[in-house]
């Protein structure tokens, strides 16, 4: 568990602001003037008094501040929360301030972003604040069904349902560092829990949080999600170059060595010749994440068109890096972004954890947001295809292989142990299993084999010859 830094500097709504959105451009929006009775619904002794003094306190009439700005150029939704202002806390008034946020941001089609700090729902208004909750995840959905982007920002502290609602139900969460994350606050929590597990950066190791990042690289960090996340395209993305050989293997047990090799090009140098720019996404929002099984993400193509990755690393994928990769595609075809994946798994992990983790169930996820997506999604065979670990990720009539690939219904070796052969025919038995790329587009199972040059890219392969045996 990391270990918790130093407590963050907490900014006021109006400084967070300042520190996001383009200079001038920031505009409150217009909010419902709700008249509540005296001491509020509850008629709570002193309420009225309490928000006098925190209005004075901080200068703002309620705990958020909303208003439209643009962030590196793109326009959205601002939802600034203050904590200085009870707390941060959620009650009617809140509400009406984001239910209007949400309301303005489909009506113009603009992305939201909740710059949340808050320690929950308050009090002096009991249930009525509670089910505030309820009326911002209505909105939260409507927003989601509408096909716009939300990008929340963790600050200190986001605790109960502020948490559970705009910080964790959206679609990307970014978090400033040391910042207290979590459902239950500081003064709720059993008093032998461990602080360090209610940090951004612990969110960000079990997989519910994106990225933990400093004030001073906020504003180009949300910019450029903003950015890539508004940008949909209807056109496939192009399958990448090769970055290894060109030559195809004469055998089948050359395509499994190829594709093993130690210094084989993997996921990030592809990502990196494919991309001018990207961001990641992490976690599978379940407790888990697989970074170095699964990498996922937005990037920029050099001609500014938006591409979300999902890559395989060359090792063996857990269940959580399945379950990130469902999400990521979940969230691009709903955003119109076309999809890129990269195969390279021997494949899905298969020890007792792993089971323990829900393998299969993660797998099945996977499986159906591929056949289920309406954005297109393009998939580059890199290495090794390792049989159902593998052909989760890969797209149906869309999937192209390098020279240096290899895809089979299981590995040669485990092949030859359950037909009961002797070692020696391992070779044997990767040649009749037709693996290479060469074989597997005369079978039709990939569209053809990508070259290391733009006039090799997608060439389909000549028919070829059955593998000669070994």
């Amino acid at each position: 568990m990391p270990a918790p830094g130093p407590a963050p500097a907490r900014l006021s709504a109006r400084r967070i602001l300042a520190l996001v959105a383009d200079p001038g451009t920031f505009a409150e929006l217009p909010h419902p003037a709700r008249r509540s009775p005296p001491d509020g619904p509850l008629g709570w002794q002193g309420y009225d008094a309490s928000r006098a003094r925190a209005a004075e306190r901080t200068g703002e009439e309620e705990s958020v501040v909303v208003g439209t700005a643009r962030v590196e150029g793109t326009a959205a939704v601002l939802i600034a929360f203050e904590f200085g202002f009870l707390g941060g806390s959620l009650g009617e008034r809140t509400g009406d301030r984001l239910e209007a946020a949400y309301v303005h941001a489909r009506a113009h089609r603009l992305p939201v972003v909740p710059l949340v700090a808050t320690g929950g729902s308050r009090m002096q208004e009991g249930m009525l604040a509670l089910s505030q909750l309820q009326r911002v995840a209505r909105q939260s959905a409507l927003t989601r069904e509408a096909g716009l982007a939300q990008v929340a920002v963790l600050r200190d502290p986001t605790t109960g349902g502020g948490w559970a609602t705009l910080g964790a139900g959206a679609d990307v969460i970014l978090a400033l560092p040391g910042a207290q994350v979590g459902f239950a606050g500081s003064r709720v929590r059993p008093p032998d829990a461990d602080p360090a597990a209610y940090t951004a950066e612990a969110q960000l190791a079990a997989g519910a949080a994106d990225a933990v990042v400093p004030p001073a690289e906020l504003k180009a960090s949300l910019g450029l999600w903003l950015r890539l996340l508004t940008a949909p395209a209807p056109i496939p993305a192009d399958p990448p170059l090769a970055l290894g050989g060109s030559a195809l293997p004469a055998t089948g047990w050359e395509a499994v060595r190829r594709a093993r090799a130690p210094h084989r090009p993997r996921a990030e140098a592809y990502l990196d010749a494919y991309f001018t720019r990207r961001v990641a996404l992490v976690g599978d929002r379940c407790g888990g994440a697989d970074p170095g099984g699964m990498l996922c993400g937005f990037g920029e193509r050099a001609d500014g068109r938006t591409v979300a990755f999902a890559a395989q690393t060359g090792t063996a994928t857990r269940p959580a890096g399945y379950r990130t990769a469902a999400r990521l595609i979940r969230l691009a075809d709903r955003l119109g972004i076309p999809v890129l994946t990269l195969v390279d798994t021997p494949g899905a992990a298969n020890d007792a954890e792993a089971e323990r983790q829900g393998a299969g169930a993660a797998i099945a996820e996977l499986f159906g947001e591929v056949a289920a997506a309406r954005t297109p999604i393009t998939t580059l065979v890199v290495g090794e295809g390792g049989s159902g670990g593998a052909l989760a990720l890969a797209a149906p009539g869309n999937t192209w292989a390098t020279p240096d690939s290899y895809f089979s219904v299981i590995a040669p070796e485990l092949a030859a142990a359950i037909l009961k052969r002797a070692p020696d025919d391992v070779e044997t038995t990767a040649g009749q299993l037709r693996i290479r790329p060469q074989d597997l587009v005369e079978l039709g199972v990939v569209r053809g084999i990508v070259g290391n040059s733009p006039d090799g890219l997608a060439a389909p392969a000549p028919p070829a010859p059955p593998a000669p045996p070994g």
